[in-house]
């Protein structure tokens, strides 16, 4: 298997991967940082990156930031800490004062220690949230009635929409007017012909113009590492044919890919600015997708996501509305990894689902390859995963120190040392193997 992309795109992919990680690790790490500080807990290191040191300040509370030479991760190490991952420094607290000993993480109260751990994993999931919700308020949502802003490039032949056309109806079907309907299965009411009479408003005139099935097998963007992905489509392009049968709209190849049990495909595309049609060799793949009621489905997929044939014009989006679509989003993102990492466990899905840093790296690239806002938006559902992933009641992560900290609620005291020693080794133990699990599933799975 090629798990790894030529030199040039390799640079890419580790450029994003390193950006992606390294704001998602900070605002992390600061959650731990601010919250530690706000309950009287001192921290001495807040550190980017692991290794030999490129650069460090000491601030006016007496931490040190610091920029290390490996970039894949980071820490915050906290007065009394042996360790970054907040081992305790029992030698060191012997010396420590009373009032000093308050001010490291096996000294504070339970509860500034709990909110401490907890912060890491919560500042990741608000991070998610605000990155959403800013994506709604700038991309807006559709506006009622229906408009054109721009015709997206398509086939020459049959485009007679213009940018302002005010949409009625599209062969004979009523659109709705108000932001009380929506256009859901509006495709599946349509009559399946290349070409429909569309009525318009256009400059306070109503009219019927012919225009495009309004679904055509469009391109607007690729999952990273898929099928369509690894053969070269881009955004934009319109497949034309699958097996030399010719197709207008995206319901058609979506119905051939179904039921193609794998075999590959043969389409033919019009790509923008190339004089002839481009053909492809396209194998779909088994892809287990969450569905709406819980749980997965198996199904033949390219990995393409199609739109409509022109840019609709679209209407601001409300801070309260657009923050919760951002939780929504965050929460939909959450409740499908713990779905699918059961499903896994439970063998009622591949464990190839599972991806490790190659496919991490590989999909940072791909992201950023077809924009700004794809980019944008991996990093805010990456942030989402890592802040779920560390809640997971682990030794050595987060989750497990808040498992500790209940044990010690309930008992009276925490775990002894040679106690936490042992199931935190255990921990990292588990985690290596998690790791190195999913690094195979990156270089074998197809």
């Amino acid at each position: 298997m090629d798990f790894l992309p030529q030199f040039g795109s390799l640079f890419q992919t580790l450029i994003a991967f390193v950006v992606a990680l390294s704001i998602i690790v900070a605002i992390h790490e600061y959650g731990h940082y601010i919250i530690g500080r706000l309950s009287g807990i001192r921290a001495e290191v807040f550190s980017l990156g692991f290794g030999p040191v490129l650069f460090s300040r000491v601030d006016k509370h007496g931490t040190r930031w610091q920029f290390a030479a490996l970039p894949f991760g980071g820490y915050v190490k906290f007065l009394g800490d042996s360790d970054a991952a907040s081992g305790k420094d029992a030698a060191g607290m012997q010396h420590l004062s009373d009032t000093d000993r308050r001010m490291t993480m096996h000294g504070a109260p339970l509860w500034a220690r709990s909110a401490t751990v907890a912060a890491g994993p919560i500042f990741n999931f608000i991070l998610s949230i605000i990155v959403f919700a800013g994506l709604f308020m700038v991309q807006g949502q559709v506006s009622h009635p229906l408009a054109v802003a721009e015709m997206r490039p398509l086939p020459p032949s049959y485009a007679a929409l213009e940018p302002g056309d005010r949409i009625l109806s599209i062969g004979g079907i009523d659109l709705p007017q108000t932001d009380t309907g929506d256009f859901a299965g509006l495709g599946d009411n349509l009559p399946m012909t290349q070409t429909l009479d569309y009525r318009v408003s256009r400059d306070g005139s109503e009219m019927v113009v012919p225009g495009p099935y309004p679904y055509p097998a469009l391109v607007t963007q690729l999952a990273p590492n898929s099928a369509a992905y690894d053969i070269g489509l881009q955004a934009g392009d319109v497949i034309t044919s699958v097996d030399g049968a010719p197709i207008f709209a995206f319901s058609q190849l979506k119905d051939a890919v179904e039921t193609s049990d794998g075999r590959v495909l043969a389409i033919e595309v019009w790509r923008q600015g190339e004089p002839d049609l481009l053909g492809f060799s396209l194998a779909p793949r088994r892809v287990d997708e969450p569905k709406p009621e819980g749980g997965f489905r198996t199904e033949w997929r390219i990995g393409i996501a199609g739109g409509l044939a022109f840019e609709p014009a679209t209407e601001s989006t409300g801070f309260v509305t657009a923050v919760g679509d951002g939780v929504t989003q965050t929460w939909r993102i959450a409740s499908s990894s713990i779905s699918g990492l059961y499903h896994m466990i439970t063998g009622a899905i591949s464990t190839c689902n599972m991806t490790g840093p190659i496919g991490i790296a590989q999909t940072s690239g791909a992201m950023a390859s077809q924009g700004a806002v794809s980019f944008i938006w991996f990093v805010a559902a990456l942030s989402t995963a890592v802040g779920l992933l560390n809640l997971f009641p682990i030794p050595v992560l987060d989750g497990g120190h808040l498992v500790f900290f209940g044990y010690e609620a309930i008992v009276g005291k925490p775990p002894s040392d040679n106690a936490l020693r042992v199931l935190m080794g255990a921990g990292l133990t588990l985690i290596l193997g998690v790791m190195l699990f999913a690094l195979s599933n990156d270089v074998f799975c197809p």
